[in-house]
Order: C-alpha cells, then sequence, then structure tokens
C-alpha cells in the first residue's frame, strides 16, 4: 500500500499522474469528474503539475477535504494554495465549491467523488479529523449521514476553527491518494495498519475505498 519514492518531485509526478488518470477516468465515463483537494505541503508541486494537465477542466468540479475559517487571503486558507497553484492555466476552468459557501446538498451531488486527495499530521488526522476534537464522535461514523463537520478554535496547527469532510463522505469516493514526507509519518502509518486507534486507520483499514500512499523521505 505504501508507495516509495526518492525525492518529493518524483513523489509530486507519480501522484499527479495518478490523479489526472482518475479524472480522465470519470469524464470518459460520465462527462464530469470531482476532486477533492487538501492543503499542506506535499500537494503543492502537485497541484502545479495539475494545472497543465490535459483535461476537459469546464467539467470538473473541486472541493476541499476541510478549510479554515479565515479570510480566503489569509496563507491559512486552503483556498489560497488551490488559487495560487492549481487554478492556473487550464485548470482554471475548474468549478471550484468552498466547503464554506455550499451546502451538503451541493456536495452530495458529486458523490461518488472521483478522487480524493489527503495529507496526514504526525498525530494521525487527516482532514480537520483531529484527535481530541470533540467533532469526532459522530464525524469518524463511517455510515453517517452528515457530510460535514465543524471543528471549534483549538485544535490542530494552527489551532483555528474549521470545516472537514467526515469519514463518511470521504469513504464515498472511487480512490483515495495520501501524500506523506518523512520518517515520523511514516511509522505513523506503520502505527495505524497495526491497529493503532488514529483517525487515518479508519481509511487504511477498510476494504470500500481503495488507497494509495505516497510516500517520500522528506
Amino acid at each position: 500500500m505504501l508507495e516509495v519514492f526518492e525525492s518529493p518531485d518524483a513523489l509530486a509526478d507519480a501522484a499527479a499522474d495518478a490523479i489526472e488518470a482518475a479524472l480522465q477516468g470519470a469524464l470518459d465515463a460520465r462527462g464530469r469528474a470531482s476532486l477533492v483537494a487538501t492543503g499542506g505541503r506535499s500537494p503543492g508541486p502537485v497541484y502545479d503539475r495539475l494545472a497543465h494537465a490535459d483535461l476537459d477542466w469546464a467539467h470538473v468540479a473541486v472541493t476541499l477535504s476541510d478549510e479554515r475559517h479565515v479570510d480566503t487571503d489569509s496563507p491559512n486558507a486552503n483556498a489560497r494554495l488551490l488559487r495560487e497553484r492549481l487554478f492556473v492555466g487550464p485548470a482554471a476552468q475548474a468549478q471550484y465549491l468552498p466547503l464554506t459557501d455550499y451546502a451538503e446538498a451541493v456536495l452530495r451531488r458529486l458523490l461518488p467523488f472521483d478522487a480524493v486527495m489527503l495529507g496526514m499530521g504526525e498525530d494521525g488526522h487527516i482532514a480537520s479529523l483531529i484527535p481530541g476534537s470533540p467533532v469526532m464522535a459522530h464525524a469518524m461514523d463511517p455510515a453517517g449521514a452528515a457530510l460535514t463537520a465543524e471543528s471549534p478554535q483549538g485544535f490542530g496547527s494552527p489551532p483555528l476553527p474549521r470545516i472537514t469532510l467526515t469519514l463518511s463522505a470521504l469513504l464515498q469516493s472511487r480512490a483515495i491518494f495520501l501524500l506523506i514526507a518523512g520518517e515520523a509519518k511514516r511509522q505513523v502509518i506503520s502505527r495505524a495498519q497495526a491497529g493503532e486507534d488514529l483517525p487515518v486507520g479508519a481509511i487504511l483499514n477498510q476494504d470500500h475505498v481503495p488507497v494509495r500512499i505516497f510516500w517520500a523521505p522528506n
């Protein structure tokens, strides 16, 4: 399940190719595609590559796995990363659906998501499904009805209020791509696969959605 790459560039090349293939497959099959993007350090180079992918971007809908409740120009806004790294070139034609603006009914029309990108923290969190957060009791229910959950201030880094897709929403997808770097995060994956109760384990230890883990040493 863990795919090892010698450098961040090699990881970004492989991840971009895989995500482009998933989106193209959806466009070929259904005439439309959906991408759940994510924030963090590892996705940026992937967005640089996807931005110029030869896709029918006008029929691709993009949303985020989670977002901080900050101004869209804030460096803490995941939307800013998309605007600066993905929505340039051909990908600027994509339809962006901000989690903070759209009702669950709109997001539900995208299901199942064709490609879900995730990062992971050293505490094993994915999206803003953060250990200790009071939303975890219902947001981690794999059969829950809600697609989103509001996480209050005081959790995560930075400890800002957030909105996140729930585990149930993430599992309503056709493919999940997890991007991580560093030995510490590789050890977190091993612990989760061994059964430790970590949020990332909920996507690793299930057989409903295929998961690819892209790892580079730095």
